[in-house]
């Protein structure tokens, strides 16, 4: 990019994206989220996004109980700049969420689904999750039916990466009595 280019970019806040909202700038049909300072329009979830997503959320529910609240495709604020829409979100449970967004603190697990978005979950979105402190943060990749594990954020980055598939159990560090078979979350389930 030229320096010219650069320096026309103007990141918008998240107070402005708030404000082009509560406006009728931008509207649930819009389909954005914000990164960074920039608005990236969210890529279409296909049939197999769907599914994950409803299993996922259905054994998140069950599994968790009153012990967390289950957000779906809900806003994380994550500083000045960014306020993502990760697929489901396992939130510390509160009684003012109606009040304000869940911020880095609430979020005991960030989970994206990942369809056709893997690398930008595993490069973009895992380096501002990790920035902001999520301290463990998961993407399903659906097209190899496996679990990518990050967890114990540092800086940019987390220092800890595993991957799950098949008839693996993982479970969130900070829920450790959910247990997830891999397996479960793509329809099919492997005898041991």
């Amino acid at each position: 990019m030229n320096i010219a280019a650069e320096r026309a970019r103007a990141r918008i806040g998240v107070d402005l994206y708030h404000q082009m909202i509560a406006a009728g700038d931008l509207t649930k049909n819009d389909r954005v989220e914000l990164i960074e300072g920039d608005l990236l329009t969210m890529a279409p979830i296909g049939a197999k996004h769907a599914a994950v997503s409803v299993r996922i959320t259905k054994l998140l529910v069950i599994a968790v109980g009153d012990t967390a609240e289950v957000a779906v495709a809900g806003p994380l604020k994550l500083g000045g700049f960014s306020e993502p829409q990760p697929d489901v979100v396992l939130l510390r449970p509160r009684a003012d969420y109606a009040e304000r967004i869940p911020e880095p603190s609430d979020a005991l697990l960030v989970i994206e689904i990942s369809d056709s978005t893997l690398g930008f979950d595993q490069t973009t979105k895992c380096a501002l999750y990790a920035r902001h402190g999520i301290e463990e943060y998961w993407v399903i990749d659906v097209a190899d039916e496996r679990i990518h594990v990050y967890r114990n954020s540092v800086e940019s980055a987390y220092s800890e990466r595993v991957e799950a598939s098949g008839t693996e159990v993982i479970s969130p560090r900070s829920l450790p009595e959910l247990r997830l078979k891999v397996a479960d979350l793509f329809g099919f389930s492997i005898t041991q």
